[in-house]
């Protein structure tokens, strides 16, 4: 298939480098031209405007920071919509909020151009793999079309219903991140406290029913300060602004999600460049 990426971040490159392994024809755009620099040297078209990804493709994906850049490079100057074509499929992989979705989705529509909310849950290191977990969420007619390659991209797809569904789960999953990064760095900062040794308190840990894949692989690499980003603070805190602004709109409270996201936001002036673990060394040096 003809393929478009919009957005060539960590996920994006990621995204990309697994289509092309998968003989796909991948044209892409990011703002900052040096992040397609890994893409075109393996055989990606790069262009100037997101227009030309959407004139040159079938399947557009757009994974940019939020809604405002979403719309930006959907509807702005030289965007995705102005490239639109028969059979144009435009997919975002963003997280932003269901509602800010359900408002894109409308005025794709109304371009008549197809729309699907795409979130996934994984970072840049099983993107390339092709092993993320997808949720979809738009007319099940257009998902239909798209879901082989779907399959190529995620070894889980799930199929969630209207637009604007599947990031509400997105940011529903999120929210568990924000909350396990929190409880492990805790629990490793009260054992520290109590002179206990932290692998200690990791090995009891995952030695019950408690344990995640957070406390068995990323919570070693905390202990090392091995903080080497595949999804940083600052992009964590700014999911958990989306989730509180979703709360709100929804008309439910949500108040750990709120605590959490004022201390990621103390969090970020430090260490929002580093990987979301590092909230255990925000936590470590909190008195």
């Amino acid at each position: 298939m003809l393929i478009g990426i919009v957005g060539t971040g960590l996920l994006g490159n990621a995204v990309g480098l697994n289509l092309l392994k998968h003989g796909h024809t991948v044209t892409a755009y990011n703002r900052t031209k040096s992040k397609t620099k890994q893409l075109e040297e393996n055989g990606a078209k790069i262009v100037d405007t997101p227009k030309k990804v959407s004139e040159s493709s079938d399947v557009v994906f757009s994974i940019v920071k939020n809604a405002d850049a979403v719309r930006k490079v959907a509807f702005g100057d030289d965007c995705i919509a102005c490239g639109k074509h028969d059979g144009l499929i435009v997919c975002d992989m963003s997280t932003i909020n269901p509602i800010s979705s359900k408002e894109i989705a409308a005025e794709y529509a109304k371009r008549e151009v197809a729309f699907l909310d795409t979130p996934v849950m994984g970072g840049p290191n099983v993107a390339i793999t092709g092993d993320l977990v997808m949720m979809v969420g738009g007319e099940k007619s257009t998902f239909e079309k798209c879901q082989k390659l779907f399959e190529e991209i995620a070894n889980k797809v799930f199929y969630l219903g209207p637009s604007g569904t599947a990031h509400s789960v997105k940011l529903a999953m999120n929210l568990q991140i924000a909350m396990l990064a929190l409880a492990i760095s805790e629990g490793i900062t009260l054992a520290r406290a109590a002179k206990i040794e932290p692998e200690v308190f990791l090995q009891i840990l995952n030695s019950t029913y408690f344990k995640t894949g957070m406390s068995e692989t990323k919570a070693y690499k905390m202990l090392k300060q091995d903080y080497n980003p595949t999804f940083t603070l600052s992009n964590l805190k700014k999911d958990l602004d989306t989730i509180n602004e979703a709360a709100k709109a929804f008309g439910v409270n949500l108040p750990m999600a709120t605590k959490a996201n004022q201390v990621y936001e103390d969090a970020e002036k430090e260490f929002g460049s580093l990987d979301y673990t590092a909230i255990l060394e925000y936590l470590s040096k909190s008195k």
